[in-house]
């Protein structure tokens, strides 16, 4: 008897400190709603932040920056949340492409590779976005013949302000 007695108590404070130890499970993470873009008509506005050719004036280059133009889009989106890119690119060039993308947590960072007249044009996009607001950063360069002719960086805005009309 005098054996267990000896051999009880560190026994009780082993199973004691182990019950310590033990760590519950986490609780598992609420999985986040993605944040998507919805479809329908928009107003892109785009205010011009700079402008730059091998030929500018600094007249022309103020002139420039006061430009402010609002575009009616209708505005798709893919089932992966991404925005149609002719819709995104304005008059800036026309039949886009992605040539790479991130669409994550209201996040856009896109390169989109365009036909602008008789060359191409290159617009870097980035910045956020809601279900019916977006806010971007745009960065065009112009090329034709292999030479570039046209860089310009605008502040894009968004609203979405309803469905498409039907046509």
């Amino acid at each position: 008897m005098k054996r267990i007695d000896w051999v009880a108590p560190p026994l009780v404070l082993a199973l004691a400190l182990g019950a310590c130890g033990e760590k519950e499970e986490p609780a598992p993470e609420a999985e986040e709603t993605p944040v998507l873009m919805k479809a329908g008509e928009w107003v892109l506005t785009r205010k011009t932040t700079g402008y730059n050719t091998p030929t500018v004036t600094p007249a022309q280059y103020q002139a420039a920056l006061k430009q402010t133009r609002d575009d009616k889009s209708c505005l798709t989106v893919d089932a992966a949340g991404v925005p149609n890119a002719d819709a995104l690119a304005g008059a800036e060039g026309k039949d886009c492409i992605y040539k790479d993308k991130l669409v994550r947590k209201g996040r856009l960072i896109a390169t989109l590779s365009c036909k602008a007249g008789e060359g191409t044009s290159e617009i870097v996009l980035e910045g956020n976005f809601t279900e019916d607001t977006l806010t971007l950063g745009s960065t065009m360069t112009k090329t034709v013949g292999g030479s570039p002719v046209l860089r310009t960086t605008h502040d894009v805005t968004g609203k979405r302000t309803g469905e498409c009309p039907m046509t």
